[in-house]
């Protein structure tokens, strides 16, 4: 049930719409966030609408205005974010609003960046137009949960994933790991990681696996590629460093062995770090406007990450399968628990069918 005035009901089916709109470039917007907007004229018809696309492009207010051109005067905009009112890397859109002649902004949420938080709103309101916040405020702040999260704690939001068969394993005793899930599994972790902005693994998955991480054509937007390892004992030859599909940075501590770079082909980034720790390179890849990274690591960096809160939400995949075995692997190391009050309790879970594998969403 929508707890609104009845008089602020009438612009839900709208909102729900600016949110379709935002996710149609889901994945594409960091370090921005996703935004839609309708404008209607001033008998509630439908005369422009528009999403933000990306990074620098036209904000989804400017999209949806320049649709409507004259027919939003008098009118009003329905937009799933508080419209900025900073010049960034395209101007304010709180200043093309007051141009445009409407009468009304419809907001969904406040934007937690300090440079808008608020200061839009007051924009509108103090140049005397009608301002209605909070028009399914969850939703749109769900849909930004990423964005959010970067903003508030200077970090992308983690995701962590992994597919293992129904005993728990992720892999026979003898490191045999392929398959475990079906296809259409697979395919759809190619969809996560056209949604992300990095996918980061270990140097042991990269021996192991010698993986591409790449969407496989989903998105022209190829996530970065993350190969964190503290010694640099990696392969010369591995897949990541050809750099032509996408982008690779090799982070690495203190005590990597640099020499590893002198003959290794141009193309990767080096990000050295301090510290080598899984919340030191999220730092560095929230810098960079990283909303959202996918972990695709194995056992020892992923219970890690968890442990420094760098993992926010889970994607498990499992098979209708036995592997069994006593030194079978498993997908997280030991915690050091000593009772089961003290494990992590998971929240707010959907399970999905993918074909004869299960998909299992929770969020910590």
């Amino acid at each position: 049930m929508i707890d609104l005035p009845f008089d602020q009901k009438i612009w839900v089916p709208w909102m729900r719409r600016s949110i379709q709109l935002a996710l149609l470039a889901e994945g594409r917007t960091s370090p921005n966030p996703l935004v839609g907007a309708v404008v209607l004229d001033a008998n509630g018809k439908l005369v422009g609408e528009g999403f933000h696309s990306g990074a620098g492009k036209a904000h989804a207010e400017i999209e949806a205005l320049a649709q409507a051109k004259d027919k939003s005067i008098d009118g009003t905009i329905v937009v799933t974010l508080e419209p900025c009112c900073h010049h960034g890397l395209t101007p304010p859109c709180t200043e093309a609003i007051l141009k445009s002649g409407l009468k009304r902004v419809v907001i969904g949420m406040v934007d937690p960046d300090p440079r808008v938080s608020g200061n839009g709103i007051s924009r509108l309101k103090d140049s005397g137009l009608e301002v209605i916040e909070g028009v399914l405020r969850k939703e749109c702040e769900w849909i930004n949960r990423e964005f959010i999260f970067r903003i508030l704690n200077g970090r992308p939001w983690g995701i962590l994933k992994w597919a293992m068969s129904l005993d728990g394993r992720i892999g026979l005793p003898n490191g045999c790991s392929k398959w475990i899930t079906s296809e259409y599994a697979r395919e759809n972790v190619h969809q996560i990681r056209a949604k992300c902005d990095a996918v980061i693994i270990g140097g042991g998955t990269l021996r192991a696996d010698n993986p591409l991480l790449t969407s496989r054509g989903l998105s022209s937007f190829e996530p970065l590629r993350v190969v964190f390892s503290r010694s640099l004992d990696l392969p010369k030859t591995a897949r990541l460093w050809d750099t032509k599909l996408a982008k690779t940075i090799i982070a690495y501590g203190p005590e990597g062995n640099e020499a590893f770079f002198d003959d290794l082909p141009d193309g990767p980034d080096k990000l050295p770090l301090i510290l080598s720790e899984p919340s030191e390179l999220l730092s560095a890849l929230g810098k960079r406007g990283c909303n959202k990274i996918l972990w695709e690591c194995g056992p020892l960096l992923a219970t890690r990450a968890i442990e420094m809160n760098c993992v926010q939400e889970l994607v498990v995949f499992i098979a209708p399968k036995l592997l069994g075995g006593k030194s079978a692997m498993t997908p997280l190391n030991s915690f050091g628990f000593e009772s089961i009050k003290s494990s992590y309790k998971l929240q707010h879970s959907f399970l999905d069918r993918k074909m004869e594998d299960l998909c299992w969403r929770l969020f910590f």
